[in-house]
């Protein structure tokens, strides 16, 4: 099916060439861009398209009236933080003059958007900001029905309390398992700023219990930070397992929540499983995603190469060395609106670089951070800028660490305001 809507949609591009309407702002007519998702890089694109451009008409598409934030939702998993914290609405999105369009988006076409309702949104540019989708037949045992028992957590929600509720009814001295899974995925530290605060409750709740970190790698972000605060303050509680030593999971059986690897079984009173993931349904559905899951766009504009006039920004993004977070969905957002707005107007975008800053709390009190700065490079993809990236000093005192976490709780306070208040 893939296969065939691509080419589809190559030949009604190629066949209609001459008919494509010139730019609608060098005509005087209002251009029209709808997003789908409403998460960090759909919001944000659809308000700073806005700004760019007031005679822009945008609307954005997300059936759900109320947004969850995974950043800081492992500290909601780790008792530390109410979901409600992490939960906006779109009031304010709306009060910049979008249409926000609370439905599914189930097809696209050159032409327009088709909402679950019937409703067709016609579009001069499309912007698809999907987020991630699971992929539910990569871990043989663990589908959607097993995520019942095993929390995945990784789309913030009902998930993210459940594993907060299984932590709390665990008796003390359980073993607590995180499968993590290879690269790409959705936020490269998360899992272990998740082990990191969960290790934190069980210190200060639980502590004859244990926990354990499957690991299909054998590196991870932040590496040397966490695992030299990890010898600070939780030494023999947490143990990393990586792969060279075993740590892939092959298999798990939901029913007595064991997980397989080819050493042996791990069978845990509490398992966070973090399965492969793959971009949102729409992208697959639109024809940007390729045979890897993922959608592989232009660095400068964020233009999908499989498909014209569709942009892909965001996690389901194919964006070289800039990592899935959600600053820089953010930075991407923000990027494709300037480029979007002048496409719209004849005129060619600039080379962009592109921001991206990731906190991770290893305690309440104990944050650590990596940045980058990122450029398009001859290989058509986003590379780090030479010399422009850095993590938090190791070794640094305690005070720097307590700093850093008050740094986090300003960024995520800075985001969300930005993007939803």
């Amino acid at each position: 099916m893939k296969a065939s809507r691509r080419e589809f949609l190559k030949l009604g591009v190629a066949a209609s060439t001459a008919l494509l309407p010139l730019p609608a702002l060098a005509q005087g007519a209002a251009p029209r861009v709808v997003v789908v998702g409403g998460g960090f890089a759909g919001a944000s694109c659809a308000r700073a398209l806005r700004q760019a451009d007031g005679r822009i008409a945008v609307t954005l598409v997300d059936a759900k009236a109320t947004f969850t934030a995974c950043p800081f939702s492992n500290a909601v998993i780790g008792g530390l933080r109410e979901l409600s914290a992490q939960q906006f609405t779109y009031d304010r999105v709306a009060a910049d003059g979008i249409v926000v369009a609370r439905a599914m988006a189930t097809a696209v076409d050159a032409q327009s958007v088709t909402l679950a309702d019937g409703a067709r949104l016609p579009y001069d540019r499309l912007v698809l900001a999907p987020g991630i989708d699971i992929r539910w037949d990569a871990l043989p045992g663990y589908d959607e029905a097993a995520a019942a028992q095993m929390p995945h957590a990784w789309r913030a929600g009902e998930q993210t309390l459940l594993l907060r509720r299984q932590l709390e009814a665990m008796d003390d001295g359980g073993l607590v398992v995180i499968s993590a899974p290879a690269n790409p995925f959705r936020c490269p530290p998360g899992p272990y700023e998740r082990a990191s605060l969960i290790a934190h409750y069980l210190k200060t709740k639980k502590p004859k219990s244990k926990l354990m970190i499957l690991d299909a790698k054998d590196a991870f972000s932040k590496q040397r930070l966490f695992q030299a605060a990890w010898a600070e303050l939780y030494p023999g509680l947490l143990e990393w397992v990586p792969l060279s030593k075993g740590g892939a999971v092959t298999s798990v059986d939901a029913a007595t929540r064991t997980l397989m690897t080819d050493f042996g079984r791990h069978q845990a009173k509490v398992a966070n499983v973090i399965p492969p993931q793959k971009a949102g349904r729409i992208a697959d559905v639109a024809g940007v995603a390729d045979g890897t899951g993922w959608c592989p766009i232009d660095p400068v504009t964020f233009e999908s190469k499989l498909q014209p006039r569709i942009h892909v920004i965001g996690d389901a993004a194919i964006a070289g060395a800039m990592p899935k977070s959600a600053f820089a969905a953010n930075s991407q957002a923000k990027t494709c609106a300037a480029a979007v707005a002048r496409l719209l107007t004849g005129a060619t975008p600039s080379a962009p670089k592109l921001i991206n800053t990731c906190y991770s709390l290893v305690a309440p009190d104990y944050g650590i951070s990596v940045a980058g700065v990122y450029q398009p490079s001859a290989s058509g993809q986003l590379a780090e800028v030479p010399g422009s990236g850095g993590v938090s000093p190791a070794g640094a005192p305690r005070a720097t660490r307590a700093a850093e976490a008050l740094l986090a709780e300003a960024w995520f306070r800075t985001i969300t305001d930005e993007t939803f208040g």
